[in-house]
């Protein structure tokens, strides 16, 4: 690998313009999860071009009637093993306030139906240009490694499913069983040109609950004649706090949090329901089942205390649900180093677990492929040392201010793929 880094540097300085140019395209162009239909042609014809054989429209997702854009990239090269690298295209419905010349004036339609600003307000613009970009180096330096590279453009993360939209509809019959999954992630917590490594938990897993409070509804000035949802509701989601601080154990991290409650339409009418939107994030799987029931058992007890009827109990759903993000410790270690040698030991830093959220450890299929996601620095070197100096935080993912500085993100991003794949994949 060190032979080839002079090499390496050369091969992505050439490239960067171009990839910049991607870039700002994809960033201006964004897509809302399960619609990236223009965005995955762009990333299958770019891999087609560079000899890969792709499969494309994989990933029909039924709950969001979602058709499927998710892309499978196979480049055999002789005896070896199977690396895979991953990168996410959809965007968010957040209307863009950076400023920049690129910035996105686009709008769609959002899964519940209204026309939304559209935004690459988590870095998938990132992620997608840092794939292509290492595919060209590795595309090129095809005489240095053995074995099988498997690119994947997914769908739908932000939506809570892509990844295993994509592996239900049979991603992993279009390339051999991976040996090793990879990903990377963008952030504004650390400069361009830096990367995070995180040994073990990664990311938290997520599930989405929707909860439907169901009551009688009443005239307002005659409760007795109802049971009042509206009450149930406010008494539920006190009472779910209890969940993270009194059923379990404080050395098993969880974040319970309720984000939408919508109930009633007048001041003088108490209403037939309340739906709640509620997100369940911690790490270990067991953890996470005992809270879902725990939510359920709550919003159960609640009705039973209000005296609703039987046939009115509570609706509790999952919407939605994908696992932690594991990074196998082994194949972290490997990792690190690699990225040590291209970017400089001074540039990768270690950094701890986060109660953010990711589809990516789908991939590795509960545990039986090592998967390994690193942070990718992005934030513009005199603007992080600014918020290190006054102590004002930079913009975070899901900011309309979400505001990458390309070329060193890019030139970073692209040599710590492709120094990862070498490393194992080399020869």
């Amino acid at each position: 690998m060190k032979e080839l880094t002079p090499s390496l540097e050369a091969m992505v300085e050439a490239e960067l313009p171009s990839l910049i140019e991607m870039y700002e395209r994809l960033h201006a162009q964004p897509e809302l999860s399960g619609q990236e239909e223009k965005t995955s042609a762009l990333v299958a014809r770019e891999l087609r071009g560079l000899g890969f054989i792709v499969s494309d429209r994989i990933g029909r997702y039924e709950h969001y009637d979602w058709p499927g854009y998710g892309v499978v990239a196979v480049m055999h090269n002789g005896t070896g093993p199977t690396v895979l690298l991953r990168a996410d295209m959809d965007a968010l419905p957040v209307e863009e306030k950076t400023g920049l010349p690129y910035a996105s004036k686009a709008r769609g339609i959002y899964r519940d139906g209204n026309e939304v600003p559209v935004m690459h307000a988590c870095g998938h613009d990132v992620h997608m240009t840092s794939l292509l970009g290492a595919a060209r180096m590795l595309a090129k330096l095809r005489a240095d490694w053995q074995g099988c590279l498997v690119l994947i453009g997914q769908p739908g993360e932000e939506g809570g499913g892509g990844a295993q939209a994509m592996l239900s509809d049979g991603a992993y019959g279009h390339c051999p069983r991976p040996d090793y999954a990879l990903a990377l992630h963008s952030t504004l917590q650390l400069k361009a040109g830096m990367a995070g490594s995180v040994p073990g938990n990664f990311m938290a897993s997520f599930t989405e609950l929707e909860v439907t409070l169901r009551g009688i509804g009443a005239h307002g000035s005659a409760p007795e004649f109802g049971k009042d949802p509206i009450v149930m509701a406010a008494q539920f989601v006190t009472s779910l706090q209890t969940i993270v601080s009194r059923e379990k154990s404080p050395h098993e991290p969880a974040v319970v949090t309720v984000g939408s409650i919508h109930g009633g339409v007048a001041s003088n009418v108490i209403p037939e329901e309340v739906v709640l939107q509620i997100s369940v994030r911690t790490y270990d799987e067991q953890v996470r089942e005992r809270i879902v029931e725990s939510v359920r058992r709550i919003a159960s007890g609640v009705a039973l205390v209000a005296g609703v009827p039987g046939d009115r109990a509570p609706v509790v759903e999952v919407k939605a649900s994908h696992p932690a993000t594991y990074n196998d410790p082994a194949l972290t270690g490997r990792v690190e180093a690699a990225l040590k040698t291209v970017l400089g030991a001074e540039n990768v830093v270690r950094t701890g677990p986060r109660m953010v959220s990711e589809d990516f450890g789908a991939w590795g299929l509960g545990g039986e492929i090592p998967t390994c996601m690193f942070w990718l620095g992005a934030a513009d070197p005199e603007s992080f040392e600014e918020s290190a100096r006054s102590g004002v935080p930079l913009p975070s993912q899901h900011s309309p201010l979400f505001a990458p500085k390309p070329e060193p993100t890019l030139r970073a991003g692209v040599k710590g793929l492709t120094a990862a794949v070498l490393e194992l994949l080399g020869v």
